[in-house]
């Protein structure tokens, strides 16, 4: 399994066993990737620890904040895929670089997860 794939899999496991998501942001939200063939993603972390280590990549004064899963799944998720983004799973290393999903995807993933 790649590094992005182990990535991935740890995400949806964890986050099914913790409840929690966790995000990095600014005063102006969340910082974005905007992908080579037009696809812009929004990044999300399965521990406290990943998402720290992304915002002291980032910089910029980013901080790092948790939300229940429940509220992702039925608030974030939902205006993600209304906005046309896709979610970026466990981004990780000195670039930050991992798989993104659909929302689609991220709920099947999740569910498989159980």
């Amino acid at each position: 399994m790649s590094q992005s794939g182990s990535q991935a899999a740890a995400f949806f496991g964890d986050v099914r066993q913790s409840g929690v998501v966790w995000l990095v942001r600014g005063d102006d939200g969340s910082p974005t990737h905007l992908a080579a063939d037009g696809t812009r993603s929004l990044p999300f972390w399965s521990t406290s620890a990943r998402a720290q280590r992304a915002a002291k990549i980032w910089g910029c004064g980013l901080r790092v904040e948790s939300m229940p899963l429940d509220t992702w799944c039925d608030g974030v998720l939902p205006d993600v895929a209304r906005d046309g983004l896709v979610i970026g799973i466990n981004w990780s290393g000195p670039r930050l670089v991992g798989w993104s999903f659909t929302v689609k995807e991220v709920l099947n993933r999740l569910a498989a997860a159980n």
